[in-house]
C-alpha cells in the first residue's frame, strides 16, 4: 500500500513538474509577442517623427524659399533705372509679398529688402496726389522733388508745397515729378499710385503742347541732384518755347559760409520758430534759458554746395539762435558730422537735446538716421555720449511750413515773370 502510495505521489509531482514547464513556455512566448509588438509600435513613432520633421524641414526650406522670392523680386525694382518691365516687376512684388504667411514676410531679406518695403505703415497714401494728369494747357508749373515713401510726409511736404503753389498759380498745371526712381517704383509697388519721373513728366508735357514750362525743384540747395535735373532739361530745351527753372529753397549757394542770402535767413527764422513752438516754448532764448539745444540736422553732400550748411549755421548765430547747431547725416561740412556736433552742443553747456530735420521732407533720413533705435542713429548717439539730461525728436519737414511753402511761391513767381 505504502509502495502504491509513493508511485502516485511521483506521478503527481511529475505531473506537475510537466504543468510547470508548459507554464513557463507559454510565458517566455508572451513575453517575446509582448517585446516584439512594443519594438514595431516604437519603429512606426520613430518613422512617424521622421516623416513629422523632413516635413517640417521641408515646409521650413518652402517658407524661406517664398521669402527668397520676394526679397528678390524687391531688389530687382530697388533701382534708379526705369524700363519697359518697371510697371510689371512692381505689380509681380506686391503679388508676390500678398501671397506670403506673416511668417514668411519676417524672413523676406535681401540686398535691399526686409519686410518693411512692404510691411511698414507710412500712412494712407490715398491721401495723395500724384499729378500725372494730361489736359495740361500751355503752361505748366512742374514741381520736381527727390521723393519719399513715407505716404504721409510726401501729403505734408511735398503735396502741401505743391497745393500752395496750385493755389498762388490758378492760370498754371501744376504737376510733379520726382527724381528718385527707387522711390517711384516703392511707392507703385506697395500702394498702387503712378509718380512720373523726370522724362516722364517732360515726355508729358511735350505731348500735351506745353509752351511754357517753369520748373521749381524743391530741393534744399543747387546740389548734385540739382545739377542733373538742369542736365536733363537741356535735351527738351527746344521742344518747349520757354523752359526756366527756379530757385531751390536756399537759393544761391554763395562762395563761402560768411555770405548769407535772404532765402536762408528766411528759411532759418522758420524752422526755428516751428521747433519752438512744437517744444512748448514762446522763443528760441527762452528753450536755451531752459537748457535746450535744437539740432537741425540735413542731408550733406561732397557737392560744394556743401557750403549752404555753413552758412546755415552761420545765419543761426547772426539771428540770436545760440541755441541752434546745424548737423548733417553724411557728415560734410566735417562740421557737421554728429560727433561734432555733440562735442559742440556740450561744450555750449546745454543739457537737452532736440532733433529735427534740416530737410525739405522727413522721410527715411528723419524717421531712421535721426530718430531711429538702431545704434548709429543721431539719437542713439547722443544719448550714448552721456553728455545730455534728455534726447527727443521732432520728424517734421520743411514742406509743410508755410513760411517755406511762401518761399517756393516767391521763387515760382521770379521764373513765370521772367518769362510774361
Amino acid at each position: 500500500m505504502k509502495r502504491k502510495l509513493a508511485v502516485l505521489a511521483m506521478s503527481a509531482a511529475l505531473a506537475c513538474s510537466m504543468i510547470a514547464g508548459c507554464g513557463s513556455a507559454a510565458s517566455d512566448s508572451a513575453s517575446t509577442a509582448a517585446s516584439s509588438a512594443a519594438a514595431s509600435s516604437a519603429a512606426e513613432e520613430a518613422e512617424e517623427e521622421t516623416e513629422e520633421t523632413v516635413a517640417e524641414s521641408a515646409e521650413v526650406v518652402d517658407d524661406q524659399a517664398a521669402a527668397d522670392n520676394v526679397a528678390a523680386l524687391i531688389d530687382a525694382i530697388y533701382v534708379q533705372e526705369r524700363t519697359d518691365e518697371t510697371d510689371a516687376q512692381c505689380a509681380e512684388a506686391k503679388e508676390a509679398w500678398d501671397a506670403l504667411t506673416d511668417e514668411q514676410k519676417e524672413l523676406v531679406e535681401g540686398e535691399e529688402a526686409d519686410p518693411d518695403y512692404f510691411g511698414r505703415d507710412t500712412g494712407d497714401a490715398s491721401l495723395d496726389d500724384p499729378r500725372n494728369g494730361d489736359e495740361i494747357g500751355e503752361n505748366e508749373l512742374l514741381v520736381v522733388s527727390f521723393g519719399t515713401s513715407f505716404n504721409d510726409t510726401r501729403v505734408a511736404d511735398i503735396k502741401g508745397i505743391e497745393d500752395a503753389l496750385e493755389e498762388a498759380y490758378p492760370d498754371w498745371s501744376v504737376r510733379r515729378a520726382f527724381t528718385a526712381q527707387i522711390i517711384i517704383n516703392h511707392v507703385q509697388a506697395r500702394d498702387g499710385e503712378a509718380i512720373d519721373n523726370v522724362q516722364q513728366a517732360l515726355d508729358r508735357a511735350v505731348d500735351n503742347g506745353v509752351k511754357n514750362l517753369v520748373v521749381q525743384p524743391t530741393h534744399l540747395m543747387k546740389g548734385a541732384e540739382y545739377d542733373e535735373l538742369c542736365e536733363a532739361l537741356e535735351e527738351y530745351t527746344d521742344k518747349f518755347e520757354n523752359v526756366v527753372v527756379a530757385e531751390p529753397l536756399l537759393g544761391e549757394v554763395g562762395e563761402d559760409a560768411t555770405v548769407i542770402n535772404d532765402d536762408k535767413e528766411a528759411v532759418a527764422e522758420a524752422v526755428v520758430a516751428e521747433a519752438v513752438a512744437e517744444a512748448g516754448y514762446d522763443s528760441a532764448a527762452d528753450a536755451a534759458d531752459d537748457g535746450v539745444a535744437f539740432v537741425f540736422m540735413g542731408h550733406g553732400t561732397s557737392h560744394e554746395a556743401k557750403v549752404s550748411y555753413s552758412q546755415m549755421q552761420t545765419q543761426m548765430g547772426e539771428l540770436g539762435y545760440d541755441n541752434a547747431f546745424i548737423g548733417t547725416v553724411e557728415g560734410e561740412p566735417e562740421e557737421t558730422a554728429c560727433e561734432a556736433v555733440i562735442d559742440a552742443v556740450a561744450e555750449a553747456g546745454f543739457t537737452k537735446v532736440i532733433l529735427r530735420p534740416l530737410m525739405v521732407v522727413s522721410g527715411d533720413h528723419a524717421n531712421n538716421d535721426m530718430a531711429g533705435d538702431d545704434d548709429d542713429s543721431w539719437k542713439s548717439m547722443f544719448n550714448a555720449s552721456e553728455k545730455f539730461e534728455s534726447v527727443d525728436t521732432q520728424i517734421s519737414g520743411l514742406g509743410r511750413i508755410e513760411a517755406v511753402q511762401d518761399l517756393y511761391i516767391a521763387h515760382s513767381a521770379a521764373a513765370i515773370d521772367s518769362i510774361q
